[in-house]
């Protein structure tokens, strides 16, 4: 199967699609009875099931190599990014999902037109599809292309559209719940896969202790100064949140998968189970990158992994295994990926122009969806070749700049009934064509077409402090259309009327009610669980 690999290790790897595949249509096997169903799973996911495949939809072969390469670079601050989406998903769980769930609504656009306007739901779905063939299925393509070509030797191209056939095979057919199902399994095999990479790193090195005496001490510092170019403290304590809230709590991406549990406890307790999990990656994925610069420092960047994986300081068997994982994380994220934007298509474009569309004819148009955008995924893989080297950086600058706006609308939206239809559509639009000019500007002046001061200046903008930067004019802005327009409470609210304040206070009810307390009460000594952790490492590595 691949050159270089021991027969076990291919034996592994096979054994691995197998499963996956017999797992995808094994699921797939049950013919729908109407669209909830193959887009939301039914609206019947446990909340073990909701909190893997939240995992296993965010971890892809971009966090791989992306934060295992800047791990190797700059030490353990760019594991900043995954704690502070800890604490959103500890938000989402909490205050948001019995929101969204008591919307009755399929998308995040579907959201925004009950809470606004058409206008904005139409912005928002254009929006998401675009941002994902840019930062998910191409990027996704990129890293996993990358990765097989340097530890195999594979073509990049040949590879990407391997992974992205097998990947669309089962979710054409199977929908969320075959999405969703084959999540838990490829949860657990990249989790086991990435831990027993790290082992044997860290066993090669010396132990941490090796790797400390190794490596410059501020490779172990997780506050940087404010003036780092990359991580400066301000920007991860202000500016990673406003990303986090966007890509945790608005993405269709995610949401998709607390719309889909059974219940609001479910979505809840599998937000947190996520939450859980998200530390991890500091360990799994960031710590290989100071390992591979400790034994091989000629290593640097987005090769760290590729390079730490084709070493041999893994015995025959082991390597097979965490490949498997690799691949894990790719498909999982893939399948994530064409499912949502099938989904995307299907319930705000194709069904608001025909609201006569039978179920049977909604599954059929999201099949049809899923296969345009796996076809897409495939026709993507040329333009692999534009991303940097610095993967996790090129991501989250780039979140940076389109995020804002839409944080600053849902934000406001769920928090004050006074916030109007046409502040938010005008807020996004004129937030995302700001954001539009950073990213042109950034393009410009790392092709060497710019050389004015200004422009210069302003692509030099800490892309965290811009986001905070952006944040800021976003709020004023929707605040100041909101003021002038003076609507009544009602109309501003839309369809949507149980909010924050109402979640808060059901919340409230809920932890001193003796039926209810029970369950509430245990979540919450969860949540304070996973803060006491974050709060521990960041004490240990400040």
């Amino acid at each position: 199967m691949l050159e270089g690999l021991p027969g076990i290790d291919n034996i592994i790897l096979i054994s691995y699609l197998i499963v996956v595949l017999s797992l995808g249509f094994y699921y797939s096997r049950t013919r729908e009875k109407n669209s909830t169903e193959y887009f939301l799973a039914g609206r019947n996911l446990g909340w073990i099931t909701v909190g893997l495949s939240i995992f296993a939809t965010n971890i892809s072969s971009e966090h791989f190599i992306g934060l295992a390469g800047s791990g190797a670079m700059k030490g353990l601050a760019v594991g900043q990014f995954e704690l502070m989406a800890i604490f959103i998903l500890i938000i989402l769980g909490w205050i948001l999902a019995p929101i969204y769930i008591k919307s009755g609504v399929t998308t995040m656009p579907e959201f925004l037109e009950k809470r606004f306007d058409s206008r904005s739901r139409k912005f928002f779905a254009t929006f998401s599809i675009i941002i994902y063939i840019i930062t998910k299925i191409s990027v996704t393509l990129f890293a996993g292309g990358m990765l097989f070509n340097k530890i195999f030797g594979l073509n990049i191209y040949t590879s990407t559209i391997l992974i992205v056939l097998i990947t669309g095979l089962y979710s054409v057919t199977g929908g969320a719940n075959a999405v969703s199902r084959t999540h838990v399994f490829q949860a657990v095999f990249m989790i086991l896969g990435a831990v027993t990479l790290t082992i044997f790193g860290l066993n090669e090195v010396g132990g941490f202790s090796g790797l400390q005496e190794k490596l410059p001490a501020n490779y172990f510092n997780m506050f940087k100064p404010i003036t780092d170019p990359d991580f400066p403290w301000t920007g991860i304590i202000f500016g990673a949140p406003i990303i986090a809230f966007w890509y945790w709590c608005t993405d269709q991406y995610f949401v998709q998968r607390i719309l889909s549990a059974k219940s609001i406890n479910d979505a809840r307790r599998g937000s947190l189970l996520a939450a859980i999990l998200k530390v991890l990656p500091i360990f799994i994925l960031v710590l290989p990158g100071l390992i591979a610069a400790a034994l091989f420092p000629e290593v640097r960047g987005d090769e760290a992994y590729p390079f730490l994986l084709s070493s041999d300081i893994l015995p025959a068997g082991f390597k097979g295994f965490v490949v498997a994982g690799l691949l894990a994380a790719i498909m999982s994220s893939l399948a994530s990926v064409f499912n949502t934007s099938s989904t995307l298509f299907t319930n705000d474009f194709y069904k608001p122009r025909h609201p006569e569309a039978t179920e049977r004819k909604l599954i059929l148009v999201g099949r049809l969806a899923t296969t345009a955008f796996v076809v897409a995924g495939i026709l993507s893989v040329p333009l692999i070749k534009i991303i940097g080297s610095q993967l996790y950086l090129y991501l989250q600058s780039v979140q940076a700049c389109v995020s804002p706006p839409i944080t600053a609308v849902f934000l406001f939206g769920l928090i004050s009934k006074s916030t109007t239809a046409r502040a938010a559509i005008w807020t996004l639009i004129i937030g995302e064509l700001i954001g539009l000019s950073r990213l042109s500007v950034d393009l410009m002046v790392n092709s060497g077409y710019v050389t004015n001061s200004f422009l210069l200046y302003y692509a030099g903008i800490n892309f965290l402090h811009f986001a905070i930067l952006l944040f800021i004019i976003c709020s004023g802005l929707i605040l100041l259309i909101s003021y002038a327009e003076h609507r009544t409470s009602s109309e501003k609210t839309g369809n949507i009327q149980y909010m924050v304040s109402d979640s808060i206070s059901e919340i409230k009810i809920n932890l001193f009610n003796p039926i209810t307390s029970g369950g509430h009460r245990a979540n919450l000594y969860l949540s304070g669980i996973i803060i006491l952790i974050i709060i521990g490492l960041w004490t240990i590595w400040y």
